[in-house]
């Protein structure tokens, strides 16, 4: 898995040691020799992770690393924080400026690779997302530029089967807000974290009677914790599970004796991180939806309309399918009589009738204008016109009111195909519709007409 490496040092000997360790595992690397070049790298070359380390003359690593959590064009790339400095209060003082990790040097190589390929990892998947939210918004299908959270609020799981540790870390944790859940088997934490929806998972590697790597091997298999971070708790002399456990999908560790701060912290920058990946989630799912359905009435648009028609054609060729094609008589009038925003206003009713008067599975459109589809799945041609009959009676005899004056009644004339008398495709089945609606107009409007039969294979006309 290759991915772009910036590393940021002003010793070339150290630069130079850590260009050939990742150049060989064939990484594009590049270098900084400060903290104000490596801004302007991260912005121009957008790097997959930056390795930064901390005493720089200048700027040093932590305001280098405040600067890119702080712009929305860098908090994405992932920091590791590399120094001299193995303090813990100089490892809290990184991991509170927004560092996803911290090593001290001389760094242990599989330590640095196995963090690299983790953090890489989860860049990838940030940046598909980011990308697919970047085209929403340059649509205005979605809000401005996410940030990151707070995390108060949050949910954690701890699963340690040693009441004082699990007590001491959903203790720190709650010092953030952060409400922790327990669970003492491997068995007890798959059911809570498939009934609640976790925002971080804390494992002890250190269980008596379970696998903790099977455990973090289930919750990354498992569709309701696959995106939520593991964060490994071990002693020092467990490294080799640790770095397996990272191999499995595991996000962060901790070493014991337990440092709450640090804990806070590192569980602060992963529960961001997934705040901030559910948010681009979301977006994402809110423009897709946006992009299917017709701002003005709240139902499905034209684009939505033709996937699903066809789909249903396709999976079911043989099954019984009906197509109402409804228009709002004289709207025009409205409009003119009453302007614009009341015959939207008109719209929103017709289509709430609409809505409130045909099956949960059935699908109604807006078409265009004040045309609107009903596509109903599973019924024939006399349950089709029926079903037209009822739905014009009831726009018939609903009062729709535009003011405080009175009420205006609508109709609407409707034509009905069926793929019984029309097969095809998708278009011939809209197409005998429209034609069908068309009669009820020419007959006086305010009435349904069933779409004249054709012969199998023929298309719609142009």
């Amino acid at each position: 898995m290759t991915a772009r490496i910036l590393i940021v040092d002003d010793v070339p000997a150290n630069t130079r040691l850590l260009e050939a360790k990742l150049s060989a595992e064939y990484y594009q690397v590049a270098s900084a020799k400060d903290g104000f070049e490596a801004l302007r790298m991260a912005l121009d070359w957008q790097p997959d992770l930056i390795l930064l380390d901390v005493m720089m003359p200048g700027m040093d690593g932590f305001e280098c690393c405040r600067r890119l959590k702080q712009d929305a064009t860098t908090l994405h790339i992932p920091v590791v924080m590399i120094t001299a400095l193995g303090e813990p209060s100089e490892r809290l003082h990184g991991l509170e400026s927004g560092a996803d990790d911290f090593l001290t040097k001389p760094v242990e190589y599989e330590t640095l690779m196995a963090r690299v390929r983790s953090l890489v990892r989860l860049k990838r998947l940030l940046d598909e997302w980011r990308a697919r939210g970047e085209t929403a918004r340059a649509m205005g299908l979605t809000n401005d530029a996410v940030t990151l959270p707070a995390v108060a609020g949050a949910r954690a799981l701890v699963v340690d089967d040693w009441d004082l540790g699990a007590q001491t870390i959903q203790d720190a944790l709650a010092r953030d807000g952060i409400v922790a859940s327990r669970a003492r088997t491997a068995a007890e934490a798959l059911k809570l974290s498939a009934a609640i929806p976790f925002d971080l998972v804390v494992l002890s590697l250190l269980l008596i009677e379970e696998d903790p790597l099977k455990l973090a091997s289930s919750l990354r298999a498992a569709d309701a914790t696959r995106d939520t971070p593991v964060l490994l708790v071990a002693e020092p002399e467990e490294r080799g599970t640790i770095l397996r456990g990272f191999d499995l999908g595991a996000n962060d560790w901790l070493m014991l004796p337990l440092d709450e701060n640090e804990l806070r912290a590192r569980a602060r920058n992963q529960i961001r991180r997934k705040f901030y990946q559910d948010r681009l989630r979301s977006d994402l799912g809110t423009a897709l939806e946006m992009a299917l359905i017709d701002p003005l009435s709240g139902l499905h648009n034209q684009r939505y309309l033709m996937r699903h028609l066809r789909g249903l054609l396709e999976t079911g060729p043989n099954r019984d399918l009906a197509l109402l094609m409804i228009d709002v008589d004289h709207f025009k009038a409205v409009n003119d009589e009453y302007g614009h925003a009341i015959g939207d206003k008109a719209l929103r009713a017709v289509a709430d009738v609409l809505r409130a008067n045909t099956r949960v599975f059935d699908s109604v459109a807006r078409y265009g204008g004040e045309e609107f589809v009903v596509v109903m799945p599973g019924v024939g041609l006399d349950d089709a016109t029926a079903a037209a009959e009822r739905l014009r009676a009831a726009i018939e005899t609903t009062g729709f009111a535009w003011d405080t004056v009175g009420h205006y009644r609508l109709t609407v004339s409707i034509g009905v195909a069926s793929n019984g008398e029309t097969p095809g495709t998708a278009e011939a089945l809209l197409h005998a519709a429209d034609l069908a609606l068309y009669a009820a107009k020419r007959g006086g409007r305010n009435r349904v007409e069933i779409a004249a039969p054709t012969e199998p294979g023929a298309g719609a006309a142009t």
